[in-house]
């Protein structure tokens, strides 16, 4: 009898206790911001003296201009850095899952951007993307480009942003398909080469259809952390108030927004309001991206079974 609850009961013991955390830190915050996001907070409110106002600050928001352009701004960044990160990501571990020498050190090596401070990065890419002195504009002259002042206009700060948040993450999720790359049989890969399937043949219909659920698995993360993005932005944009992203709001994404209401206008009520209408957003881009790419998986399989009937 012991035995038998022993085994039906101990593995929800085991995981308790992330859960336990997870409500203490994770879920209590979340419950407590959805309701200070219904009243009018502001930072010397109490929940005495704090105003309920119901859903007001959501569609205060939801008709301001100023939140819209940085719905805008995080999207266009995302888009920009989350699949050219994604493509170069798959490429590079593929390379990596080749026998090389030093490969180990390769390995590692690809890691050293994502550990690299971010504000040791933004430096650096201030300096690339530098009006007047930078490397970027000085190589664009060859072709005859004239300087670009790169935090000036949306699109410029979109891509040199984009850039930067590329070259961080895309040895880290290199590794992710590194690791995936590494459980797949090598007996498949000597079967296609026997039957003189090339590199490429082998990678894109047999490497990248076996990744699939490692591919939703970082896509899903890459849009939760792209569409949260705020180190990169705020330290890109500098001046006097990098909240805003530049005197034209030209590159001030959601997260910037929340903390222009918090630290700049002390609107506590306001702040979770807008952390609210980020995790809607969060939330609805990664279901278009599960349902995407799960489609994907479902129309390889029917041609599989199609191939299998006319065989």
């Amino acid at each position: 009898m012991l035995g038998r609850l022993d085994i039906k009961y101990s593995p929800y013991l085991y995981i308790a206790p992330f859960f336990v955390v997870f409500g203490i830190f994770g879920l209590w915050p979340l419950i407590y911001t959805l309701r200070m996001s219904l009243y009018d907070w502001d930072l010397g409110s109490t929940v005495e003296t704090a105003k309920f106002v119901g859903f007001d600050n959501f569609t205060m928001f939801l008709g301001d201009s100023d939140f819209w352009n940085s719905v805008v701004n995080t999207i266009a960044m995302f888009l920009m850095s989350t699949i050219p990160q994604l493509i170069l990501a798959l490429i590079l571990a593929n390379a990596l899952n080749k026998r090389l020498r030093g490969r180990t050190l390769l390995r590692m090596g690809v890691l050293i951007p994502n550990i690299t401070s971010v504000a040791a990065v933004s430096i650096v890419f201030t300096q690339l993307y530098n009006r007047d002195f930078g490397l970027i504009n000085w190589v664009l002259g060859f072709v005859g480009v004239e300087p670009i002042d790169w935090t000036a206009r949306s699109w410029s700060s979109w891509v040199a942003i984009s850039s930067m948040v590329d070259w961080r993450w895309t040895g880290y999720n290199a590794l992710i398909f590194l690791a995936a790359m590494q459980s797949i049989p090598r007996d498949i890969y000597e079967s296609a080469s026997i039957d003189g399937a090339s590199g490429w043949r082998q990678f894109w219909t047999m490497t990248v259809p076996m990744l699939r659920p490692t591919i939703i698995f970082v896509t899903i993360i890459s849009t939760i952390g792209g569409l949260q993005l705020y180190g990169e932005p705020l330290l890109f944009t500098g001046g006097g108030n990098p909240l805003l992203g530049g005197s034209d709001r030209q590159s001030q994404t959601v997260t910037m927004f929340l903390m222009e209401q918090f630290y700049m206008k002390f609107e506590l009520g306001r702040a979770a309001t807008v952390a609210w209408l980020l995790f809607i957003l969060i939330m609805i881009f990664s279901i278009i991206n599960f349902l995407f790419t799960r489609s994907l998986r479902s129309a390889d399989g029917k041609a599989k079974q199609r191939k299998g009937v006319t065989r």
